[in-house]
């Protein structure tokens, strides 16, 4: 028995080991880190009413409605505990592990789809967003799925029959064939009647056709949804449509033009079937296309991001590939995964096509954010998560290249062993933002009618995710505002503080002996500091405790 039959006989059962590992790493630790202000703004968003939610998307969001929309029924159900609303992210960051393995498996066998899963369950880059109330992992989870989808169907010469035509064909068969007959006696045996009438006898009167007979048909569907469901869950996703567009396309000009020589590994869907799919695609997103055009105008208006320099791209390639403490150790294991890339595009020297196909999901998405960017900065790691996807699954190919298992068994030891150990670190010594300590400041101190303050309006959200059950329990009376403006009496998530702001916050300290400030993420906000000038000039500074994240200031009239 050689040993690719040994490992394709074995890789099922690693898989489900490897994603029950994988699991577990999402799930260690996962209440013990405080919620930071994004996720806090996820569950706020989420136990909204679904018409509210949408407004509130549309009025001071940047990101489409699929994962609120899950989380929302989510909580309806298990509730808004940090661990709860975290393992939303966890089940779908898990589910993900097997997906690879099926992508990789497809296109070059067992080794590669299963180290793929390797790299993906022990990614600290990957375990981070797991644990993080956010949408990073379910669109990674979509991507990955319309991903196998699209490699079935290049892989498959089926692909070029119209669509549906299999499902048109299957009902035929089954509406027209004869119940199956049963097997000649030989021996004495009971033997069961079939049923006469009902549901039952219904059924068997047709014969079903096995499930391969529609793969072909199963697997546009399975592209079309889950593509949609990609742009629904974050608006970079247009850039996912983008990648595949340009392999796809590429592919049918290149076809097209070749005459002579082998066919690549990959071969087109027919050009009918592929406008088809995207006229599907525009179907299932287009009621989110206003309201995405509405986001893309408020993000063109204004956006935190800084723009990107060579730094910043370097910095955000590595994340995705190592994203380990930076070090010497952490410099040689770059290098190292960089030299097992190298090996996977020389495995694929003979399989240009599918080089090709990673390679545009990996460089169209940097590309497209980069050039947006020109114009107004949106170039950040967390949006493209997926493109983790053939960044493993080369990896994958590198390794294999490798030939000799000792040798492939060793290399692989040590990049688990450096996922591990930046896997470690993150979950032994990464903090998020403590609004569980700024609030627990605040209502130990607290007395009724004081004034509270926040110099962000989004700093107001964690705060209450943490304070609102103090106010329930200790019947806390306080009043709450946003500077300058509140977000629920203007409906904007960030306003900048200016000089000509101050007379407003000056009327607000009157009818007040005591007022807190919650100050955080200033550098957006209040980059001058002029909230607490205007504060000091007014009152005097009498307590003040800092947290991770901010800091709370207590002013009381002299």
């Amino acid at each position: 028995m050689n040993e690719e039959i040994d490992i394709d006989e074995l890789a099922p059962g690693l898989v489900i080991i490897i994603t029950l590992f994988g699991g577990f790493l999402r799930v260690l630790l996962l209440s013990t880190k405080g919620m930071w202000l994004d996720e806090t703004f996820s569950v706020w968003l989420a136990n909204q009413s679904v018409p509210d939610m949408l407004q509130w998307m549309v009025k001071i969001d940047q990101h489409p409605p699929l994962y609120y929309l899950l989380l929302h029924y989510w909580i309806a159900h298990y509730g808004d505990t940090p661990y709860y609303v975290r393992m939303l992210s966890v089940l779908f960051g898990t589910i993900t592990i097997p997906i690879i393995y099926l992508i990789g498996k497809r296109m070059s066998g067992a080794v590669v789809g299963s180290v793929a899963a390797v790299c993906m369950a022990l990614s600290p880059f990957h375990i981070y967003y797991a644990q993080e109330t956010r949408m990073y992992t379910l669109l990674t989870f979509n991507a990955a799925l319309a991903i196998y989808a699209l490699v079935r169907l290049l892989t498959d010469s089926r692909s070029i029959r119209p669509i549906g035509s299999q499902f048109r064909e299957y009902l035929h068969a089954w509406r027209t064939a004869g119940p199956i007959q049963p097997e000649a006696e030989r021996d004495f045996r009971y033997l069961v009647e079939p049923p006469r009438t009902g549901w039952r006898a219904w059924i068997y009167r047709h014969r079903w056709s096995p499930i391969q007979t529609i793969e072909t048909d199963l697997a546009w569907v399975a592209f079309i949804v889950f593509s949609a469901a990609t742009l629904l869950t974050h608006n970079t996703a247009v850039l996912f449509v983008a990648a595949t567009n340009f392999f796809v396309l590429g592919l049918m000009l290149f076809q097209r033009r070749q005459k002579s020589g082998p066919p690549p590994a990959f071969q087109a869907p027919s050009f009918g079937n592929w406008v088809n799919a995207h006229i599907g695609i525009f179907i299932l997103w287009s009621p989110w296309l206003f309201a995405f055009i509405q986001q893309v105008r408020r993000v063109d208006q204004g956006f935190w991001l800084p723009k990107p320099d060579w730094y910043i791209i370097t910095q955000t390639l590595r994340a995705l590939l190592n994203p380990s403490a930076p070090g010497q150790i952490s410099q040689v294991m770059t290098w190292i995964l960089c030299a097992v890339l190298c090996f996977g595009v020389v495995y694929y020297r003979k399989n240009l096509s599918i080089f090709l196909f990673l390679a545009a999901l990996f460089a169209i998405p940097v590309l497209g954010e980069l050039i947006v960017s020109i114009r107004r900065p949106i170039f950040i790691d967390r949006t493209l998560i997926w493109i983790t996807i053939p960044l493993f699954l080369l990896l994958g190919a590198g390794i294999a290249q490798l030939r000799f298992r000792l040798l492939m068994i060793v290399v692989l030891g040590i990049l688990s062993t450096n996922y591990l150990t930046s896997s470690g670190d993150y979950l032994r010594f990464v903090q998020k933002e403590d609004w569980y300590t700024a609030a627990g400041y605040v209502a130990n101190f607290a007395q009724r009618d004081d004034l509270v303050l926040f110099n962000s309006n989004f700093v107001e959200i964690p705060f209450n995710y943490y304070f609102q059950a103090y106010e329930k329990k200790y019947l806390l009376q306080v009043e709450k505002r946003g500077v300058p403006l509140d977000l629920f009496e203007s409906g904007i998530l960030e306003p900048k503080m200016t000089d000509s702001d101050i007379p407003g916050l000056v009327s607000l300290l009157r009818g007040h002996n005591r007022v807190w400030l919650v100050y955080s993420h200033d550098d957006i906000t209040d980059p001058m500091g002029l909230i607490p000038q205007a504060l000091a000039s007014q009152m005097k500074l009498t307590r003040q405790r800092d947290f991770y994240g901010g800091q709370v200031q207590l002013y009381e009239a002299p």
